[in-house]
């Protein structure tokens, strides 16, 4: 039966029509997802090469592409130091929360002492509540801390740290005891027979097998703090101490319509280092987010 004969077309064309019907349906919501997605970035990107620069004359395909936008945002703004404020933030709060809360949740899943339970239990009901509900006792704690000790205190990089080291150890405690407990506890068992300590248990066996879930718990926390504006902008009044999305949202609070192309390529530029770490990290984010859930 060849490709012109009225058999075959038939055969062709039922088989299409029975894919069609199992799975077309998938490749349908799967586009109109990907549709979905893509139309606000394009929107963005498209804002950020328009030469006018304005909310008003942004178009999904510009009628012309420059750079005026970049140069006017390095020129007119301290560009440089809200963005490099706003790495210093993500980068720090990822790699200390990474390292304090697997600490935690190595003794947590490993050793047995009094208050364990009760610990375990008060980090998850802090959870409960949002951070920002505790937002004036933050502000008048650090207005009193401030006065002492001015490193630490309003417009300061390690001040505005501690708030989001303290938002998000108790979380990420959890998820990597979880990730801790499916380890067998054979291995410590018999390092420490062979007379390793406790320390060198958790860095030279224990933190080697639980790579998945610190990757993991670095991109979300990295990616929560880059994107973090409430917090910053209670703590952050000064303008040299700004993030990036503080001194974003600065651009267009009064002139929304003219400032627009600035700040998508502000949007664009603060997208970039996200890419980049979930690039690097993406053969562990499968890994990390299920297998802490196989044991708790």
């Amino acid at each position: 039966m060849t490709a012109t004969t009225p058999g075959y077309r038939r055969s062709t064309g039922s088989a299409f029509a029975l894919w069609a019907a199992r799975f077309g349906w998938r490749h349908v919501v799967m586009i109109a997802v990907a549709a979905f997605a893509l139309f606000p970035v394009l929107f963005v990107v498209s804002a950020a090469v328009n030469p006018v620069g304005t909310l008003s004359s942004a178009r999904l395909w510009p009628t012309g592409a420059g750079l005026d936008n970049a140069v006017d945002l390095f020129r007119n703004t301290p560009f440089t130091t809200w963005y490099a404020n706003s790495l210093f933030f993500a980068v720090a709060n990822a790699a200390a929360t990474v390292f304090l809360s697997a600490l935690a949740a190595y003794a947590f899943s490993r050793m047995r002492f009094r208050g364990r339970r009760v610990g375990m239990i008060g980090l998850l009901i802090i959870q409960m509540f949002p951070q920002f509900l505790a937002i004036v006792a933050i502000y008048l704690m650090f207005s009193t801390v401030g006065e002492y000790r001015p490193e630490i205190g309003f417009d300061t990089r390690w001040g505005l740290l501690l708030v989001y080291l303290g938002g998000a150890l108790s979380i990420n405690t959890w998820l990597m005891k979880g990730f801790f407990d499916t380890v067998p506890t054979e291995l410590d068992e018999s390092a420490q027979i062979d007379g390793a300590t406790h320390a060198q248990v958790f860095f030279r066996i224990m933190l080697p097998l639980v790579t998945p879930v610190l990757a993991i718990v670095g991109l979300l926390v990295f990616i929560s703090t880059i994107n973090e504006f409430l917090m910053a902008s209670v703590f952050l009044r000064d303008t040299d101490a700004k993030t990036l999305g503080l001194g974003l949202y600065q651009l267009v609070e009064s002139q929304r319509n003219a400032n627009f192309g600035m700040f998508s390529v502000g949007a664009v530029m603060l997208s970039l280092p996200t890419l980049v770490v979930f690039w690097f990290l993406q053969r562990y984010i499968t890994e990390g987010l299920t297998a802490g859930a196989v044991k708790g």
